[in-house]
């Protein structure tokens, strides 16, 4: 392999990956750790501002909408016109940044895919050099593969691409600037947009970002100054460069106006990230007893806070001119029982159609075979390419609704199916696989961060369950010792053996048995992965 070279104060670490040396080049490397320098430090002291707000709730102040920026929120602005060639966003796709999931969604019939170095990616040096490699031949349409005697490429007409990089509280240990390790989201979008965003403007497209798990305008503003210092060190227009932000903590949304005023030269709207929203509101609101929440499956967007920040985030999207993309739909296809493929179809159109009534102007699927039912209902309900026209001045949404419990039992069986949820995921995320397929379900760090802590609430606040007995630790190590005799039953000995099973175990278990709740599993999650590769 030809030997990489290096910018002054950049030291990249771990084994060679194949077309590293076109990824990792000297000139791309410059920009990242231009980026690292400039906006690493702001992001670290955004990060301690989110710990000094959480000690705050601890104590007892409750979320609200600020009084100083009223003035904001009641004023009369809208964001930079959204460009013509995402004006439509119907149905939107998301998964990991491997090559035949790229090719597969940009040719699954949505409107847009987002290829995902968060959520559905592990972090291993492969996968995020494999990632940019096979976005940038995405880009120039010169995508190709071979396998399992199948041919895949590009059709004529695709998804427009979405990239979205990590949030800004991981770090990227392989990239080291100045001797410490850069954050992910600068790596990420620095190697994508240096690469790429050129290009695609020579092809008449913008470079298009999804920003994941902001807390606040000033984390926003941080990131409205990332995007402007990209687009002039590369030498492109004011707004070429859009960004969508999920709404999926819950201190972000009370500041929906105020993150859209932060990026407004460079907002393409906001999106529910409903899986992380739930996990966000178990941990803001961790010392809160009366915020302890029923089993997963009855945390709906029809109910409760959910209900209400969909609602307002429509609201404030389209006041502001901006699209308003609905959550996701999971579910994957059951081939084996057509029952059961038959229910969760319906589900998934009950869910888009909600979305599409209420004044969504897109939405998510896991799937490929859901996009078709995903566009029918849009298509059905949706004559136009959005429905930002509808204002929902009958929306009127107070800072208790935005904290409104669902109600519901907490079951043994809730219990059960997190913590298989939990060690599955946490598993295949130690072996390198950030997307994986569980009980019907397309599960990624989000839904596995749902469930470890939802444990944890319960046994903090020793939730009672259905059978009248409330949650204890021996009750919780005894239902992580079944779940995990069933699986090893259920995947046999050598594979349970061979696999990182212990290991997801000792996590889950430290991480539900902890006295607080742990800002990200993904954070140890990522030590065990770093050492894994050092070993191999």
């Amino acid at each position: 392999m030809q030997r990489l070279s290096t910018p002054p104060g950049v030291t990249l670490r771990g084994q060679r990956v194949g077309g590293d040396s076109a990824v990792l080049s000297h000139e791309a490397l410059v920009f990242v750790a231009e980026l690292q320098r400039r906006f690493g430090p702001r992001f670290a002291g955004e990060l301690a501002a989110r710990q000094a707000r959480q000690s705050r709730l601890d104590q007892g102040e409750r979320l609200d909408f600020a009084p100083e920026t009223r003035d904001l929120r009641e004023a009369a602005w809208t964001c930079s016109p959204v460009p013509e060639d995402i004006q439509d966003r119907r149905v939107e796709i998301t998964g990991p940044v491997d090559r035949k999931m790229i090719i597969n969604a940009l040719n699954s019939g949505a409107r847009v895919f987002m290829a995902d170095f968060e959520d559905s990616t592990a972090p291993t040096l492969v996968n995020l050099v494999e990632g940019q490699r096979n976005l940038i031949d995405a880009v120039r349409r010169e995508i190709r593969l071979e396998s399992g005697g199948k041919s895949y490429e590009l059709a004529e007409e695709t998804a427009a691409l979405f990239v979205r990089p990590r949030g800004i509280h991981l770090p990227e240990a392989h990239v080291l600037v100045d001797d410490a390790p850069a954050r992910g989201c600068l790596v990420d979008f620095g190697l994508y947009a240096f690469h790429n965003a050129a290009e695609r403007l020579r092809r008449g497209l913008g470079t298009y970002l999804y920003l994941p798990k902001l807390e606040s305008a000033a984390e926003a503003r941080v990131w409205a100054d990332v995007l402007r210092a990209g687009e002039e060190r590369l030498g492109l227009p004011t707004g070429t460069i859009r960004a969508t932000v999920l709404i999926e903590t819950l201190p972000a949304a009370f500041q929906m106006h105020e993150i859209l005023h932060a990026l407004r030269e460079h907002s393409a709207g906001l999106n529910c990230g409903r899986w992380d929203y739930i996990f966000s509101f178990i941990k803001r609101r961790q010392a809160d007893s009366a915020a302890v929440l029923p089993d997963r499956a009855l945390v709906t967007m029809d109910r409760g806070f959910l209900r209400a920040y969909s609602q307002l985030l429509i609201q404030t999207c389209h006041r502001r001119g901006v699209h308003a993309i609905g959550g996701m739909a999971a579910y994957i296809p059951v081939k084996h029982d057509a029952a059961r493929n038959a229910e969760a179809l319906a589900r998934v159109r009950a869910d888009k159609e909600r979305e599409v009534r209420d004044g969504h102007d897109g939405t998510w699927v896991a799937h490929p075979g859901l996009v078709p039912i995903a566009r029918e209902v849009f298509d059905a309900h949706m004559p136009g390419p959005h429905q930002i026209a509808r204002s929902r001045d009958d929306v009127q949404v107070a800072a208790a609704d935005l904290l409104a419990v669902p109600y519901g039992p907490r079951t043994a069986e809730g219990l059960r199916r997190n913590i298989a949820v939990g060690l599955q995921y946490i598993e295949a995320w130690l072996r390198g696989v950030g997307c994986v397929p569980l009980y019907d379900l397309m599960e990624d760090a989000a839904t596995a961060e749902i469930s470890r802590a939802q444990v944890w609430q319960w046994l903090k606040h020793s939730a009672t369950l259905d059978d009248g007995a409330a949650l204890d630790l021996p009750r919780v190590r005894a239902a992580i010792e079944a779940v995990a005799a069933e699986l090893r039953a259920e995947v046999g000995e050598a594979r349970f053996a061979a696999g990182r099973f212990a290991a997801a175990r000792a996590l889950f278990e430290r991480l539900v048995a902890a006295e607080r709740c742990e800002e990200f599993l993904t954070l140890p999650a990522y030590e065990a992965l770093l050492a894994e590769e050092t070993a191999t």
